[in-house]
């Protein structure tokens, strides 16, 4: 029978996520589980050092992030291709895609060793730059697409398509492309909406945008978008970020296509998937007052609406 197994990675430049990493690694290695961690990033006694790339998930159960959200969004590069789910423990600011406060880390990995998770899947976007008609760079996300100015001082101009049709142009700081897990990250500080993670959409959020028409849009998962730089304007430059990891320089005139991805990148929760549990971490994350709610007091007295 095969041992299992499971990776821990964390962000070194933290003392407490260090410090973190050794005690999951004490506690799984006593519970029976096998450890790896990155080659440079973490040493243990008996955890086995494997190089960062796209091998390093493959075979094991669950990664184990001990960090913010910029972790997690790292580990979700090892993750997707292996399709093993990931589970975040927040030693950063937010860390809204994390499963647990570092209070909570000794209990994330009992029930990590005990099978105690379900698994959430969540959608990603497949990026595909085009110059001259032809795909020169492909890449994916998990938060959002942006494409953005290069300069401060200038604007970026562009044309914006959705399903082969011109929607509007706009000269503006930028356009993210998210998926609903991202509508609480970047396209949410561009003014966009909150949408629940069991809603399938793609946003397209303009970034100070100059113009009457400059709402942001949620369209269908099965939508394609795209945002084209203006042909022969070349002092416009402009970068592609994936997830606000991967930058992507881009030649006038380039066109950023935006779909559904292919894979999609595996949570493990503590507290099971669905609507209620997405509400009360946006309670908790933001802080939002919610003193006052009575809830459903008319099923404690039977009366109905």
């Amino acid at each position: 029978m095969t041992k299992r197994t499971m990776l821990v990675t964390a962000h070194t430049g933290r003392d407490n996520a260090v410090r973190s990493a050794r005690l999951v690694t004490e506690r799984l290695t006593a519970g029976g589980i096998a450890v790896r961690t990155l080659k440079g990033e973490l040493s243990y006694p008996g955890a086995e050092e494997v190089p960062y790339g796209t091998e390093a998930a493959e075979g094991t159960e669950l990664i184990i992030v001990l960090g913010g959200d910029g972790t997690l969004l790292r580990a979700a590069e090892l993750s997707r291709p292996a399709q093993v789910p990931l589970i975040g423990v927040n030693l950063g600011h937010v860390g809204f895609l994390a499963e647990a406060e570092p209070d909570g880390l000794a209990d994330l990995v009992d029930r990590a060793v005990a099978r105690q998770y379900t698994i959430e899947e969540r959608m990603t976007i497949d990026v595909t730059v085009r110059s001259n008609g032809s795909a020169i760079v492909s890449g994916w996300a998990l938060n959002e697409a942006t494409v953005e100015k290069a300069a401060r001082e200038r604007m970026v101009d562009v044309i914006t398509e959705v399903d082969g049709r011109p929607l509007s142009r706009w000269g503006c700081d930028g356009v993210v492309c998210s998926t609903p897990t991202g509508s609480t990250a970047y396209a949410y500080s561009a003014g966009g909406p909150v949408v629940w993670p069991d809603v399938e959409a793609l946003l397209m959020v303009p970034i100070s945008a100059h113009a009457l028409f400059a709402p942001p849009m949620v369209v269908s998962p099965q939508s394609v978008l795209a945002v084209e730089l203006i042909a022969g304007d070349e002092t416009s430059g402009a970068v592609l970020w994936c997830d606000g990891r991967r930058k992507v320089d881009l030649p006038p005139g380039a066109r950023v296509e935006v779909r559904r991805g292919a894979r999609p990148v595996l949570l493990a929760r503590l507290q099971g998937p669905g609507p209620a549990g997405f509400t009360d971490r946006l309670v908790a994350k933001f802080g939002l007052p919610v003193t006052g709610w009575r809830g459903r007091t008319w099923e404690d007295t039977g009366e109905h609406a």
